[in-house]
Parts: structure tokens; C-alpha cells; sequence
């Protein structure tokens, strides 16, 4: 099994039909992802002991997971040695993985990763793109800005989405707006 890199491996991590922008710690071949309480896929990955790891490089796909639910068609079960499990349709490439808790703690749970089947379904070239790592960036840094409203946290997602829409294109600045929504609608509520 070779999707993962070495350090942190940015996908849109799968449950039961649940999705969302998920890292995955792979540090001398030892998996892990830091999920955190309260979140559906922490109470899903504790409860059915699995998770999917899809590749996707749509920019709009980390933001919407990262704020709101897709839609059930978005998902394809997938059966391995008995186990069902779900992915998402329109990906590159997926990976399960049997999902155990090693440590928890009041704010987290760390789950430790046994690869279970992977496979390459559409693989393509993607040259690096600044403004498509920006937008995951800016991403992550407002799942967590919408909960705390750190002024630090502010001024990340501007340095982030100041790149994306220098380095991006018209799919970056898609998710740009899409995730300026997400915040403006967060910081309402």
C-alpha cells in the first residue's frame, strides 16, 4: 500500500456516510489521524472502527466537506472481506483503512490505521498548485476559527486566501467564495 506520503496527508476522509477534510500522520509507515470530539467522524470512526481515506483534488470538495454534509449519491459502499464501507464516487483514489483508538483525551481521540485495500481509479498529473494547498490551509484554520473567533486564526485564513486567489483559478476562487459564505454564516449564528 503506497497512497500515503511520509507526514501529513491531506484528504477528504469518509465514515458512514460522512465526509470531511481529514490529515493523516504516516511517520515510518506508523498511521494515525487526530480526530476530535464531538465531530461525526470521531463518534463514527469510535463506533464502526474504520475509515476511508479518498484523493481528491477539488478545492471546493475540502471546503463544503469541511462545513456541511454531501449528498447521499456523493457516496459508493464497497465491500472488503465482509466489511461494508463508504467512499466517496468521484475520487482518484481511495484507500480503507480498520480504524482503532490508541489515545484519547477530553479534546481528541488518536486512532491508529491498519490498511485494509486501496485503489487508483482515474490517476492524474497535478503540478503544484500554491492556491489549491492554500485553500486546504485556510480551510483548516476556519474550521477552527469559526468555534474560538482567534484573531490570529483571522489573519491565516487572509494570508491563505491572498494566495489562493493569486496562485489559484477559477476552482480555487469557487471554493474561496464558497468558504468566505461558510465563516460569515458561522460567525452569525
Amino acid at each position: 500500500m503506497g497512497l500515503l506520503a511520509e507526514g501529513i496527508n491531506e484528504v477528504i476522509a469518509t465514515t458512514d456516510n460522512n465526509a470531511a477534510p481529514m490529515g493523516i500522520i504516516n511517520r515510518g509507515g506508523s498511521l494515525h489521524m487526530v480526530l476530535f470530539r464531538g465531530s461525526h467522524t470521531a463518534r463514527n470512526v469510535a463506533r464502526d472502527r474504520w475509515v476511508v481515506a479518498n484523493f481528491v483534488f477539488d478545492p471546493v470538495l475540502y471546503v463544503w466537506t469541511a462545513f456541511d454534509d454531501l449528498p447521499q449519491e456523493a457516496f459508493v459502499r464497497e465491500e472488503i472481506d465482509g466489511l461494508i464501507v463508504s467512499r466517496l464516487r468521484d475520487v482518484e483514489a481511495w484507500a480503507a483503512f480498520a480504524a482503532d483508538v490508541e489515545r484519547s483525551s477530553d479534546e481528541a481521540i488518536i486512532i491508529r490505521l491498519t490498511p485494509l485495500k486501496e485503489e487508483v481509479l482515474d490517476l492524474r498529473l497535478h503540478p503544484v498548485n500554491r492556491g489549491f494547498y492554500s485553500v486546504v490551509d485556510a480551510t483548516v484554520h476556519a474550521t477552527r476559527y469559526v468555534r474560538s473567533r482567534d484573531p490570529w486564526l483571522g489573519r491565516l485564513i487572509e494570508h491563505h486566501t491572498g494566495l489562493a486567489r493569486k496562485c489559484g483559478g477559477p476552482r480555487e476562487w469557487e471554493a474561496l467564495k464558497l468558504l468566505e459564505r461558510y465563516i460569515s454564516a458561522r460567525i452569525e449564528e
